[in-house]
């Protein structure tokens, strides 16, 4: 992470992914972003701005999926320019990577998609990192083909995230014994600490979660090695157009990253 945060080397810290699920409109960015950045830069976390600029897994035809594509990666590039803050959004197509990676700093592969080749040699070709979502389906030991599939392709700048693993049809488990197997890759390991609590597949076709087990997971990963956290984060997540019931609500992220803080200096013994 050292041409993303040059300060990691002294920081020591974990790093921080967060945002608003999807990009609704400019005020829900440049509000989300300053008070995140104001929250992380008091507590000497490295930040990165999440969000997507358009959504491709939706459960029904008529789910929000987006403001259209240009107009969103402008936006996420007006955030990185106006907090000076890397930025990451999903793509969800191969032809998708060289587009996105004109205004962002990190290309982030959904879950689904993590085993797909195309798209991740896509990504790896553009020189920017490239973030994988562990797929629901899949072992943390079988990520090192991710890993291999973007460092053949001529691009070491690689993270995998932890997002859970489908327990029958309607949750989602957290095996942290992967955080530890996927770090033997040699590249940094976040949680996806609000996915991981997705209910999906409800009867409604609107997916639910457990936003008050956000710090849980978060403790946890940390606790057992994570260099990051991945927090979806909106000030009014009952109102959110995407993933409202998963994310965390905006005020609340301040505690939950002074209790971090508290369990990653114990975990290292600082």
């Amino acid at each position: 992470m050292k041409n993303l945060f040059p300060e990691i080397n002294t920081n020591s810290r974990f790093f921080l992914l967060a945002g608003p699920c999807v990009i609704e409109h400019e005020e829900l960015l440049m509000t989300t972003a300053e008070s995140i950045k104001k929250t992380c830069a008091a507590l000497r976390i490295p930040f990165v701005f999440k969000s997507s600029y358009r959504k491709a897994n939706r459960t029904r035809l008529d789910s929000f999926t987006g403001i259209g594509d240009e107009k969103a990666l402008k936006l996420l590039a007006k955030v990185k320019a106006n907090f000076d803050v890397p930025v990451v959004t999903d793509i969800h197509l191969p032809e998708e990577a060289e587009m996105a990676a004109e205004y962002v700093d990190i290309l982030q592969i959904p879950a689904f998609l993590c085993r797909q080749t195309d798209i991740l040699v896509a990504a790896a070709k553009t020189g920017k990192y490239v973030n994988v979502k562990k797929g629901q389906f899949l072992s943390p030991e079988s990520m090192k083909f991710a890993v291999d599939k973007i460092s053949q392709s001529g691009n070491s700048n690689i993270m995998l995230t932890e997002r859970g693993t489908t327990f029958g049809y309607q949750d989602l488990v957290v095996d942290y014994r992967g955080i530890p197997a996927m770090k033997k890759f040699g590249v940094p390991v976040v949680m996806d600490c609000t996915h991981s609590l997705q209910q999906p597949n409800q009867s409604s076709g609107v997916t639910g979660g457990n936003p008050e087990l956000i710090d849980t997971m978060a403790m946890a990963a940390l606790a057992t090695g994570a260099d990051g956290l991945f927090i979806e984060t909106h000030p009014e997540p009952a109102k959110a157009l995407s993933d409202g019931a998963n994310m965390l609500q905006l005020n609340l992220l301040p505690d939950l990253l002074n209790k971090a803080i508290r369990v990653y200096d114990a975990v290292k013994g600082f």
